[in-house]
């Protein structure tokens, strides 16, 4: 695994051995960042179920000017950290070790408004899709525009969370696909005034 673009491109990037992690393939990272480019530089941006960090990386890279990062297994954990550690971008990047849904809390005290979210939680967590988009579209934590894009199995579809996220693009790649969502705070006025 490497760094695709950016200020580390070609750097290498650890990750684990085995079949407990799953990371994002570089094709499909690769995918990912062409279609989202326009809005890296300065963004702030938040890899949830971040693994060892190689999509929050390729976003600091790419200009990113904060990265979130939420990851709560052991080592996982580590490698992300030693990826870190070793492209020196510590001070462009939060890590949070409690996981996904207590970093967007967080996020939410500290009312940090988040430009881009990528998560990929495990696939068959379907529990999981469910409850951070769902928290998402309920919580104020994206701004208008902002961008949520979901990489999930070919042969799950993502539950509606109504009208504040709006599908927008499926792209697919072997058994992945990513989901794009932008936020559209507009509906969400229109909501709350009692609009239609």
């Amino acid at each position: 695994m490497r760094v695709i673009a950016g200020k580390f491109r070609s750097q290498p990037l650890d990750s684990p051995k085995g079949r407990n992690t799953r990371p994002t393939s570089d094709r499909l990272r690769e995918t990912l960042f062409n279609i989202i480019a326009p809005h890296i530089q300065d963004a702030v941006f938040a890899d949830l179920f971040a693994g060892t960090g190689a999509v929050g990386i390729e976003a600091l890279s790419r200009g990113a000017r904060q990265v979130y990062f939420a990851e709560n297994a052991k080592v996982p954990l580590e490698i992300l950290r030693s990826n870190l550690d070793r492209l020196q971008i510590r001070e462009q990047a939060t890590v949070d070790p409690a996981g996904t849904m207590p970093l967007l809390r967080k996020l939410l005290r500290q009312k940090i408004n988040l430009d881009l979210i990528f998560f990929d939680p495990p696939y068959k967590d379907q529990l999981a899709y469910r409850t951070v988009l769902g928290f998402l579209a309920e919580h104020p934590i994206l701004p208008a525009g902002a961008l949520v894009i979901v990489e999930h199995s070919r042969r799950f579809c993502l539950p509606e969370v109504g009208s504040k996220l709006l599908p927008y693009r499926m792209i697919e790649q072997g058994e992945a696909s990513l989901t794009f969502f932008r936020c559209n705070i507009n509906a969400e006025s229109r909501r709350s005034l009692g609009g239609n």
